[in-house]
């Protein structure tokens, strides 16, 4: 999936400097720069960090003329198209495109597609499944969080557990912003559920001092505090000492 593995380079890319990162690794090779591009973008969005891209245009006209250029070779519910379109999507949706200008019409198109990639992928497919967690992230920043918990854990969850296992850091993700939504609706039993699965795959991927998990020890000290329970005051200081580190 290059969600994931997009991930795991993008702190070099960061570092190096976009553009220059990606020439560097893919010596000019469009179709591969392409995809980096696309994936990079997408996984921006995704975490709400949205990094400022000079050529984000460009980098935009990148990702339509592959789409364009899919649909056309390969067919419109192919997968590759379908990956593009996803890709362009999430683009324009960001505050750097303003394309798409409010989350229902994101929300809209993303389900559209959603429905595309299943007729034509199936429902384990790395893009529907990737297009699903890009939906997801929508409807809870949107305030739709039955919507955003249909999602994750009615359409997503199990399938991404069977795929990666608990004990993986895409999968730890999806069961964190199940229990902030969880959390949202005052369901806090759940909420809790949820979070301490994350809190067990987090510790096993990344360790109990990795900030990812501790922000995990951090949510759930949060609704132990909500309930008024002191396992509120036991939790806090660990995460703090974490940081701190």
């Amino acid at each position: 999936m290059w969600l994931t593995s997009a991930r795991n380079i993008r702190e070099l890319a960061r570092n190096d400097g976009f553009n220059e990162y990606f020439q560097k690794q893919f010596n000019g090779n469009e179709a591969t720069f392409l995809k980096w591009k696309e994936a990079f973008d997408v996984l921006e969005m995704l975490g709400g960090e949205e990094i400022i891209v000079p050529d984000f245009d460009d980098a935009m006209g990148y990702v339509k003329r592959a789409k364009e250029g899919f649909e056309e070779q390969l067919g419109r519910d192919s997968e590759k198209a379908l990956e593009a379109t996803l890709g362009l999507i999430a683009m324009m949706g960001s505050s750097q495109a303003e394309l798409i200008r409010s989350q229902v019409e994101l929300i809209g198109k993303l389900g559209d597609l959603v429905k595309m990639s299943v007729r034509a992928l199936g429902e384990e497919n790395f893009v529907t499944l990737d297009t699903l967690d890009v939906l997801g992230n929508a409807l809870q920043r949107n305030e739709q969080f039955e919507e955003a918990k249909e999602v994750w854990e009615i359409n997503f969850l199990a399938v991404r557990t069977k795929a990666l296992g608990e004990a993986h850091k895409d999968t730890c993700q999806t069961l964190n912003n199940l229990g902030v939504v969880f959390k949202k609706l005052k369901n806090y039993e759940k909420a809790l559920e949820y979070y301490e699965r994350a809190l067990k795959g987090s510790e096993t991927v990344a360790g109990k001092t990795h900030p990812e998990t501790l922000d995990i020890v951090t949510n759930i000290a949060g609704v132990y505090h909500v309930l008024k329970d002191e396992k509120a005051e036991e939790l806090y200081p660990r995460a703090l000492e974490g940081y701190e580190e």
